[in-house]
């Protein structure tokens, strides 16, 4: 039988998760093995569920109790399932429930890098990407779009902020992660690195060499500043997306989308597929 139980004090500690802890104390730095997160929605909360993640307790409204929740509720055993009206919901959270249904849920453990690029031949790199939105819609273009992993730089937005996670559509539980230290580290890995930069020598991002490399790594920097110089330095190929009418840039997400489709499938351009 599901544990539901009906909220009647706004301020009961069990709900600080939902209501009043930041994402800097969800993360939970100094402990990491306690640190939650927040999945919005039954699809995502499914997701999540399927990666192995470990449900503490469930918030939603009254009627997807036996509604679009029923599968989650069933799956999450018997952890709390905290319930009430929509509106009383909106006043808790201060904002309007995605689809009505919150599970915190418990942080997997980190993997490493080795560990993530074990197999894979097509990998994003994210360097200093600090917004979530973005972080989680280029997870989304990265499992959709044929990329084996995703590698972040340690100043990038966590890919388990809630907004991250929400964008995502829970592509962050089915696509492989972790933090870099260094692009050398990706080349020592057998990668050839592809830097997108806005510079007049860079290559067409359809260069056939590019398909045609076994292992492919791309990187993508900051809203607005873009890669560090250091790191197009460092990189085998500096490349940028062809572009009309005059526009210069694109936003990293969509960015990241072109550079996925286009660079995902391995050996496209040499196999003649």
């Amino acid at each position: 039988m599901p544990n539901i139980i009906e909220i009647t004090d706004f301020s009961a500690p069990a709900l600080d998760v939902y209501a009043r802890l930041t994402e800097a104390q969800l993360l939970n730095r100094e402990h990491p093995a306690q640190g939650l997160f927040i999945a919005e929605s039954p699809k995502v909360i499914e997701r999540a569920l399927d990666a192995g993640c470990v449900p503490v307790s469930l918030l939603m409204q009254r009627e997807h109790i036996e509604g679009q929740a029923r599968e989650v509720i069933r799956r999450c055993g018997d952890v709390p399932v905290y319930t009430a009206a929509l509106d009383v919901l909106t006043a808790l959270t201060g904002f309007q429930l995605t689809r009505g249904v919150l599970c915190a849920m418990r942080r997997p453990k980190l993997r490493n890098t080795e560990e993530v690029c074990t197999g894979a031949r097509r990998i994003a790199v994210l360097e200093h990407v600090v917004n979530p939105t973005n972080v989680g819609a280029i997870f989304r273009s990265a499992a959709a779009l044929h990329m084996d992993a995703v590698l972040l730089t340690p100043e990038c937005s966590n890919p388990l902020y809630r907004r991250a996670v929400r964008v995502s559509m829970g592509t962050v539980f089915q696509i492989p992660w972790a933090f870099l230290e260094s692009v050398s580290q990706l080349q020592q890995l057998g990668f050839k690195t592809v830097a997108l930069a806005l510079r007049e020598d860079a290559l067409d991002l359809r260069d056939p060499r590019l398909a045609s490399e076994e292992r492919l790594a791309i990187l993508l920097g900051a809203e607005g500043d873009g890669l560090a110089p250091q790191t197009i330095a460092d990189c085998d190929y500096t490349v940028r997306i062809p572009m009309s009418h005059g526009v210069d840039s694109l936003n990293v997400a969509a960015a990241s989308a072109v550079a996925f489709w286009q660079l995902g499938c391995v050996n496209d351009a040499a196999g003649g597929a």
